[in-house]
C-alpha cells in the first residue's frame, strides 16, 4: 500500500511512485532487461489498474528515436517493446509467499528464477548473484545489503561508561535487500497465505539452503517520501547508478528534466 509514502490524496502503489518521470516498477524490470531478463510475471495486489494502465498505455516514442513515415511510426530504439509482462492479481492482502504461490504454474517448471519486491534500486551485479547460486545446491539465495540507519550504536559497559560508539553499517551484520534468486523448490516450503522469509528463507536457513550475496554498493529503497525524494535528487543530479544500461552506453536519459 506504500503508507509511509502516501500524501493522504494518491492511491498509487509504491511501485508506481515516480522516480523521474518513470515508476519505480519500470526502473526495476529496465534493470532486470539490462541483464536479459525480459519475461515478467506481476503479482498484483492494490492498486492493480495504476500498473496496468501504464503499460497498456505505454509509448515508447517518448523516450526513443523515431521515424514517422506515411502515418506509421518505426522506432529506432525501445524500451519495453520486446518485454512479456504477464499480469496476475494474486490479492489485495495477500503476504508475499502467498503471491508467489498463485503464479507458481507460470515459474515452477524453471531451473530457477528471479523475484522482487518492486521498490528498490540498485547496482548489484545480478549475473554475479545468479551465477554464485547456480553454482550451488541452494534453494534461495537473496541480496544482503548494510543496514540503512543513521543511527549510532553504543557500547556501554558494567559501570555505565561507552567504550565504543559505531554505526551500523561498520558492525557485521546484514539486512535483506529484496531481490531474489530462486529455485521452485521454495513453494515446497510456503505454506498458504505464508511468508516468502518467516516461513521459507527462515527454514531454509536452517538447514543450510538459503544464501546470501553481500553487496556495498549503492542500494536505495524507496520506503518513505524522504528515501523516494532521495532518488529523485539523484535522478535529477544525473547521478543514477542503478540505470546500468546508461552507464554502459554513456547514453543520457531523453526524458531527464533539464
Amino acid at each position: 500500500y506504500g503508507m509511509r509514502m502516501r500524501d493522504g490524496v494518491s492511491d498509487l502503489p509504491k511501485p508506481m511512485h515516480p522516480v523521474g518521470p518513470r515508476p519505480l516498477i519500470w526502473h526495476v524490470m529496465r534493470y532486470y532487461a539490462h541483464f536479459g531478463h525480459t519475461d515478467f510475471v506481476l503479482c498484483l495486489g492494490y492498486g492493480a489498474h495504476h500498473i496496468k494502465d501504464f503499460f497498456l498505455n505505454y509509448s515508447e516514442t517518448a523516450s526513443n528515436d523515431f521515424v514517422l513515415r506515411g502515418g506509421n511510426v518505426e522506432l529506432l530504439g525501445s524500451d519495453i517493446q520486446d518485454w512479456t509482462i504477464t499480469f496476475v492479481h494474486t490479492g489485495l492482502d495477500s503476504p508475499i509467499g502467498e503471491r508467489l504461490r498463485r503464479v507458481r504454474s507460470l515459474v515452477g517448471e524453471e531451473e530457477m528464477f528471479l523475484a522482487n519486491y518492486a521498490d528498490v534500486l540498485t547496482d548489484l551485479p545480478l549475473n554475479d548473484m545468479i551465477g554464485k547460486f547456480a553454482a550451488s545446491d541452494a534453494v534461495g539465495a537473496l541480496l544482503a545489503v548494510p543496514p540503512q540507519s543513521a543511527f549510532h550504536c553504543v557500547d556501554v559497559g558494567s559501570d555505565d561508561r561507552i567504550s565504543a560508539i559505531t554505526t551500523l553499517q561498520q558492525m557485521p551484520l546484514w539486512e535483506n535487500g529484496g531481490y531474489f534468486v530462486l529455485r521452485p523448490e521454495i513453494f515446497d516450503y510456503i505454506p498458504e497465505n505464508g511468508d516468502l522469509i518467516a516461513d521459507g528463507a527462515a527454514v531454509l536457513a536452517k538447514e543450510g539452503r538459503m544464501m546470501a550475496y553481500r553487496h556495498r554498493g549503492f542500494w536505495q529503497p524507496a520506503d518513505t517520501v524522504k528515501e523516494r525524494t532521495a532518488l529523485e535528487a539523484a535522478y535529477q543530479g544525473g547521478t543514477r547508478p542503478w540505470m546500468l544500461w546508461e552507464n554502459s552506453t554513456g547514453d543520457r536519459d531523453p526524458l531527464q528534466a533539464t
